[in-house]
């Protein structure tokens, strides 16, 4: 039996996971300044700075200061500003107010990361197994945020009048246009969804049940710019009747007219992008709309949104590591599909589920059963991953989830339909 003092068997594995999930979300940071890192854009957005201090107070907190004996803080008053919604952690800063945490500064921040990342090495040979957990729930954990940190950054740069470019690129030689969307049959059927098996997987991925599906057809693409362009010329974003009512009164309150970043100049249709802004290209997918937008194009193409269970049925022979994700830094955006059938990666795809729990699902105990849990309220869930989700962090179970109104991620369309 292994005591405290002996090193944890199989480790190194996880060491190096941990090290290179670190050294990418600083790698994202690189470009940024001081002043964009600090600066808030929106309450649904954080900081660059948060991010970065946010993921490292998670792995002090749950892992060196529940189970390293003498481990001290590094600051006391860290804590209060980069706990996020924990409430059994106590108070914590306003999330609208964290913009104008302009100390401690983005090389203070960066120090709190060396510093941590420190005691994690020195630690992880000596934890028990229930910290090795936290320290892989830790890397997954810091995954999601560095996409959030990516279309955070993305929507702040956006707000500026200047657009800058982050990562600068060459001009795109444009593509043909895809073919016709093709249709993959689902027969009716009792599919078994839900993350089953070894390798990590969140708590709101299971447990693994039974689920009816009825006869139905899943598109084997997403909708592109140029189609989205023709749903705009169509008149459909100023037509009440494809609209959901709250999805109406949104267009209408808010004045949205075209997808997130999309701007018309010169009577062609644009969009700002991470490498500053670019015409759309017809053929790539369309990105950064709502869970209203996708529900009303689907109701002007005659067809629906694909349940989770449809889509996860589909995707379960496909290689969750395929198509365009986050590998290093470098420019981030949805390119045009390769040939064959594509369900990870390039967008996100809004579903026509709510986000509601598994039958018998159980948050885990202590404060990090706060997770997923607490957020099954209001939100609809999309699946895939985007260009923007690291490579090895989806899964055909993995369950996104976000309010219908939000669009500053790389969300898309996906079609199914009833036979």
């Amino acid at each position: 039996m292994r005591t405290k003092s002996d090193p944890h068997p199989g480790t190194d594995l996880l060491a190096t996971r941990f090290a290179t999930v670190r050294a990418l979300t600083e790698a994202l940071v690189a470009p940024l300044s001081d002043a964009d890192a600090t600066v808030q854009s929106m309450e649904d957005a954080s900081p660059a700075k948060w991010h970065l201090a946010h993921t490292t107070w998670f792995l002090e907190t749950f892992i060196l200061r529940d189970f390293v004996a003498g481990y001290a803080l590094h600051d006391d008053r860290f804590p209060f500003l980069f706990n996020s919604y924990y409430e059994a952690e106590g108070q914590r800063h306003s999330r609208a107010r964290r913009g104008i945490v302009t100390r401690p500064s983005l090389a203070e921040v960066l120090a709190y990361r060396a510093h941590v990342n420190d005691g994690i090495r020195a630690a992880l040979p000596h934890l028990p197994d229930a910290a090795i957990e936290l320290v892989a729930l830790g890397c997954h954990h810091e995954e999601q945020h560095q996409e959030l940190l990516i279309t955070d950054i993305l929507h702040l740069m956006s707000l500026n009048p200047l657009e800058p470019a982050i990562w600068p690129a060459e001009r795109k030689v444009p593509v043909a246009m895809p073919g016709p969307i093709g249709w993959i049959e689902g027969e009716a059927s009792i599919a078994e969804i839900g993350h089953e098996g070894n390798g990590f997987a969140f708590d709101c991925e299971g447990p693994r049940h039974a689920t009816l599906l009825a006869p139905h057809a899943i598109a084997d693409r997403t909708i592109t710019n140029g189609e989205w362009a023709a749903f705009i010329a169509d008149g459909a974003y100023a037509d009440p009747r494809h609209w959901l009512s709250d999805g109406w009164a949104w267009v209408k309150s808010q004045g949205i007219v075209a997808p997130l970043y999309w701007e018309k100049q010169n009577g062609a249709w644009t969009r700002f992008g991470l490498d500053g802004r670019r015409p759309i290209d017809p053929a790539a997918p369309v990105t950064h709309v709502s869970f209203y937008e996708a529900d009303a194009y689907a109701s002007w193409a005659g067809v629906r949104l694909p349940t989770e269970f449809e889509w996860e049925a589909a995707a379960a022979a496909h290689d969750p590591d395929g198509g365009n994700q986050l590998d290093t830094a470098g420019p981030v955006e949805p390119r045009p599909a390769a040939d064959g059938p594509a369900f990870f990666g390039n967008v996100w795809q809004w579903t026509g589920s709510a986000y509601r729990p598994y039958p018998g699902f159980r948050p885990a105990e202590g404060a990090v059963g706060e997770y997923n849990g607490k957020f099954m309220s209001g939100q609809f869930v999309l699946r895939g991953g985007s260009c923007a989700t690291p490579r090895g962090h989806a899964r055909a179970s993995y369950r996104n989830f976000f309010y219908p109104h939000q669009r500053w991620q790389f969300t898309g369309v996906r079609l199914a339909k009833d036979l």
